[in-house]
């Protein structure tokens, strides 16, 4: 990968954090996604599903600054997201996809209607997590492609393995050809 599209993967998935676009990410970012996330499917945030989702954002929101805030100041800019995240994403997919883990469940038990405390791991179908994928700011075509890519078992459902592997590998990004 050369780098300018290199930068542009970056931009990108810089972006779809960056929710209302003031060119940083921060706690209200992940606040307004999972607001729209609850409106979208008529989830009100004080049940339980809502107040999942709430933590579940929250939590991500802690561990992206965790992981990328270098200067404290309770806001990831561009070039920290570069410089913090994408590296250690690099180095431990795994690691960036677990604090994803909270927030991904909850969605798609906002997007199924089902509790997100159940004893089955949580699961939506595919129209339904498309529809969620278009609200957090992928575009209708992206988002179509991007849900039933999701369901490699083919069984019209997306459950929370595939949705935490399928995350791990968007924002796992390698860096330019030298």
């Amino acid at each position: 990968m050369d780098s300018a599209e290199y930068e542009r993967k970056i931009a990108h998935r810089f972006a779809a954090f960056d929710q209302d676009g003031n060119g940083y990410i921060d706690r209200a970012d992940f606040n307004a996604a999972a607001a729209r996330l609850l409106t979208e499917f008529g989830t009100t945030a004080r049940c339980d599903r809502g107040q999942s989702l709430y933590t579940g954002a929250e939590a991500f929101w802690q561990g992206m600054a965790g992981i990328a805030d270098v200067d404290g100041d309770q806001r990831v800019t561009r070039q920290e997201f570069v410089g913090g995240a994408v590296k250690r994403l690099r180095d431990n997919p795994e690691r960036f996809a677990e604090i994803a883990r909270p927030f991904l469940r909850a969605a798609l038990a906002v997007a199924a209607g089902t509790d997100p405390e159940g004893t089955a791991p949580a699961s939506a179908p595919v129209d339904r997590v498309e529809r969620a994928l278009r609200v957090l700011g992928a575009e209708d075509d992206i988002a179509s492609v991007a849900a039933r890519s999701l369901d490699t078992d083919q069984d019209g459902r997306i459950g929370e393995a595939e949705a935490v592997a399928a995350f791990s590998a968007y924002f796992t990004v390698i860096e330019p050809d030298a």
